[in-house]
């Protein structure tokens, strides 16, 4: 027996419709809470009563449900909430709901499906609530979006919100929460398949996991049906419809995505499109778009698709597959919808699957590939045939970036016969989801086995597994000996020889070898510049090109290689883009661009199960969250990019690098020092300190400088600064002068500490790396300002202050302010009282009165512990105050308005 619909993934939701409510108290409120159909908008309803009915005692709860057929029927709703008032007179009755309240008692009312809801009783709300606004009353709607309800009632929401809230599909991980509650345990995998199927709507997913019987939740993910609900909606919707109309709606059903006008008429063999089209989309049965000037015409979802084609015969189904096989131009296409009008094996149709799918699988259309060579091992009557097949589909599915779907395969790979092929896409697999020993051993096993002699194609793939293997190590050694055996042993030309080479280019540079790197990618345009394979080079060559700041180019590179509706790429590779064109946007100061690519490379990753990418989309989000001073979102992305000391090493490093941000944003520097010292160690020394790719050796010697540590940091730097030297890299080579701007300020020698940092700041005038240039010139000035240049500190700290506030950095816009507070140079002295604060007093007391310790006070002025506890023992004395308690209440107190 399930339990009733828990509340998941609202509590945030929730907290926040409280404190809304709440703040009727002081000034009544409209509230409209926004979703789909489904998403769970009743149930927060129905849990925000409960909380006030159990916690609020002195508040009156009014509770309706709008429904269509009572849409039209003038103040029903008013009539339904407030039944003893009068509603002939409209004029009045927003006063005379207003009376109707006890004038001491916050008054909610809640209407479910506003949408439905006559337009005369929200105007009527709206209006008290807009005139009253000292009576207490708080008006919260639940709205379905459109297309559904009544036009003016939506307009009336919009104009009368206060506040709008949304109430968003859950994600995997709550489904699979929802899914436990009621008994059932799915799989990362399956739970993706729910979440995808239902579009993460509670009902209908409470709907299937209570009609399925829970073996359908096992193994493969499983063809799910619609809810009975839907079916019987959709059965109905079609029982009215013209013959032309159902023809339409399963041919797009049986097409399965989006599909040109052209070719879904052709298989429902319809000459005049819109009688059938109109209707169609009327009843919510086909969603029509326009792309590229191209009419597109397919299922509103999985569920829609699923109900139609429960209505159609498997005999029905078979003749649509045929017909479609005519109508489709792409050869895979054609294909596919053949094998599957044949419902037995044939294994000439099977041989023909094998062929295309292996002609996809050299142009890097892994999805097609893989769909094929799944047909095909469905299709082949011979065991042997069948095995190698299912491998090769499950390899491509990998290529594709469907990590989870590939996941469901592994109990059948692990129980085939052991070859070469089926241990390279286990360790491909554990690659993808970043587990480095797994794969090794995998890898290592396939290497084995593998006749190199006589199976050159299968041992050259073990060999670009072994270039990803090492990549994802940062080894870049290893990576270009893996990539150069793969070109030995098929030749330069070869589809899997090529993806190689589209990342031998990294590990020549990760290796110090740049200019052989760049040179590998120009030459490399000559064997795949265009399409899915060319994704790759662009990808690798964007990655390349962002190291080596050729920051444009490499923007161009990576915004190219991430789409893959046109390209039939890889979602794998489309992920590694737009992590990489995240930094890109980062460093130029294209902060909201950089976090849009996250949120959805974050998601997408999430449900295709690509693990090992994790890290390095939410490195950026922590870093701009950090900067921006929203700490719960940098948390958030803390938690979900973490990585462990066993993850691989493109893993471990960006969790590090958002950590040291976080810190480093709160001035906590010995945090800084914890989150960085995995870098410092010997696994570190080569790949992971080249520089350009991971921006962290200035980072950690600027916390060692400010921790005190001069000696160390004095021969931390050396090293790097020598690297850099010798790499001719302009950036990396700025970072490191302003950390050793910063040591030479710290030994007082700031004749030294101006020369590095005006060479930072040259270094980078030809660059467009708004960050750096605001991080060397906040460092600088706080230098100037150590020394007693307060002038001159002044001009460069409201540089770097400009800046950050273009960014949006509000943390360092902050912390600049208080910089020029504390050197004084434009405050008013004149008729100051004796025992008034000095600038920098007013700045070290207002920071422990936050309850900062002299140590992190010092941290955040670039001050030391013992100018603190001088500037404190002052303050004390001119407030008249004796403790740190005492100070933050004389500090509270002069900060309150009268």
């Amino acid at each position: 027996m399930m339990s009733s619909s828990p509340l998941i993934a609202r509590g945030e939701l929730l907290d926040a419709l409280v404190s809304a409510v709440h703040d009727a108290a002081e000034r009544s409120t409209f509230i409209v809470v926004d979703g789909a159909a489904g998403v769970g908008k009743t149930a927060v309803l129905r849990e925000l009563a409960a909380h006030l009915d159990s916690s609020e005692p002195r508040t009156s709860l009014r509770r309706v449900s709008a429904v269509p057929w009572e849409t039209n029927r003038p103040w029903e709703i008013a009539r339904q909430c407030f039944p003893a008032i009068d509603t002939s007179d409209a004029e009045s009755l927003p006063e005379r709901i207003a009376e109707s309240f006890a004038p001491a008692t916050l008054t909610a009312v809640f209407i479910d499906d506003a949408q439905d809801s006559d337009a005369d009783s929200l105007r009527a709300l709206a209006s008290t609530v807009r005139r009253y606004r000292e009576s207490k009353i708080a008006v919260v709607c639940t709205r379905r979006i459109l297309p559904a309800g009544n036009i003016d009632s939506h307009d009336v929401l919009d104009r009368a919100a206060d506040t709008r809230f949304v109430v968003e599909p859950l994600q995997n991980d709550h489904v699979a929460g929802l899914a436990a509650i009621q008994g059932v345990i799915l799989s990362p995998s399956s739970a993706a398949h729910l979440t995808a199927h239902t579009g993460g709507r509670p009902k209908q997913v409470l709907a299937l996991l209570r009609e399925l019987p829970s073996h359908m939740w096992t193994g493969v993910r499983p063809e799910l049906p619609a809810p009975e609900y839907v079916q019987a909606a959709v059965r109905a919707a079609l029982s009215e419809s013209s013959a032309d109309t159902v023809r339409l709606v399963r041919a797009v059903a049986v097409l399965d995505g989006a599909r040109p006008l052209a070719t879904a008429c052709a298989v429902a063999e319809i000459d005049v499109p819109y009688p059938a089209v109109d209707p169609a989309e009327a009843l919510g049965l086909v969603v029509v778009r326009r792309r590229s000037g191209i009419t597109l015409l397919e299922c509103p979802d999985g569920m829609i698709r699923a109900a139609v084609l429960a209505t159609m015969s498997r005999t029905c189904v078979a003749d649509v597959h045929r017909a479609a096989a005519e109508a489709e131009a792409d050869p895979a296409d054609r294909l596919a919808h053949r094998a599957e009008a044949t419902p037995l094996p044939e294994q000439h149709m099977a041989d023909e699957l094998e062929t295309l799918a292996a002609e996809c699988a050299r142009t890097g259309e892994w999805a097609n590939a893989a769909r094929l060579f799944m047909l095909s091992s469905r299709a082949s009557s011979k065991p042997g045939l069948r095995e190698d097949r299912l491998v090769r589909g499950v390899d491509a599915l990998i290529g594709a970036g469907d990590v989870r779907g590939a996941s469901d395969y592994i109990a059948e790979i692990e129980s085939l016969h052991e070859t070469p092929s089926r241990n390279a896409v286990l360790g491909y697999l554990a690659i993808l989801r970043g587990r480095p020993q797994e794969a090794d051993a995998r890898l290592t096993r396939a290497w084995q086995l593998v006749r190199t002699r006589h199976e050159h194609d299968v041992a050259a793939v073990i060999c670009h597994r072994q270039v990803l293997h090492n990549l994802a190590r940062c080894d870049g050694h290893s990576l270009v000996l893996w990539a150069d055996r793969a070109v030995e042993l098929v030749g330069a030309d070869h589809p899997t020889a090529v993806e190689a080479q589209a990342i031998r280019g990294l590990g020549l540079a990760g290796t110090g070898r740049v200019s052989e790197a760049l040179a590998s990618y120009d030459d490399l345009w000559g064997h795949a510049g265009t399409g899915a394979v060319g994704q790759r080079v662009q990808m690798g060559a964007g990655w390349l090109h962002l190291a080596t700041d050729s920051v444009e180019l490499a923007r161009a590179e990576l915004e190219a290689a991430a789409p893959t509706d046109f390209l039939g790429g890889s979602t794998r590779i489309a992920l590694w883009a737009n992590a990489w064109l995240a930094r890109t946007y980062f460093v130029t100061g294209e902060w909201d661009a950089a976090l849009r690519i996250v949120g959805l490379s974050s998601d997408l990753a999430d449900s295709s199960g690509a693990a090992l990418i994790v890290p390095l989309l939410q490195w950026t989000a922590m870093q701009i969250h950090a900067l921006r001073g929203d700490w719960d979102a940098a948390a958030s992305s803390s938690r979900r990019g973490d990585s462990g000391a066993r993850d691989y090493e493109i893993m471990r490093i960006p969790t590090a690098l958002g950590r040291a941000a976080i810190a480093e944003a709160r001035a906590d520097y010995a945090g800084v020092l914890r989150a960085l010292s995995p870098l410092t160690a010997q696994w570190a020394q080569a790949d992971v300190s080249e520089p350009g790719f991971w921006a962290w050796p200035d980072v950690y010697a600027n916390a060692l400088v400010v921790e005190g540590r001069l000696d160390e940091a004095d021969a931390f730097l050396a090293p790097h600064e020598a690297r850099v030297a010798e790499r001719g890299h302009r950036s990396a080579h700025a970072r490191l002068a302003c950390a050793r701007g910063r040591w030479h300020g710290a030994t007082g020698d700031l004749v030294s500490a101006r020369a590095s940092f005006e060479d930072a700041l040259d270094s980078l005038v030809p660059l467009p790396l708004v960050y750096d240039r605001a991080r060397v010139n906040y460092a600088y000035g706080q230098t100037l300002r150590r020394a007693g240049k307060r002038r001159e500190a002044d001009v460069v700290i409201s540089a770097a202050r400009e800046d950050y506030l273009s960014l949006g950095a509000t943390t360092y816009v902050r912390r600049c302010d208080r910089e020029l507070k504390a050197g004084g140079v434009h405050a008013t002295l004149k008729d100051r009282p004796h025992n008034a604060l000095t600038p920098q007093e007013d700045a070290v007391s207002s920071l422990v009165a936050t309850g900062l310790s002299n140590r992190e006070v010092a941290a955040e002025l670039f001050l030391s512990v013992k100018t603190v506890q001088f500037h404190l023992t002052r303050v004390y004395a001119k407030l008249g105050v004796r403790s740190r308690s005492e100070l933050a209440a004389a500090r509270a107190t002069e900060t309150t308005p009268s």
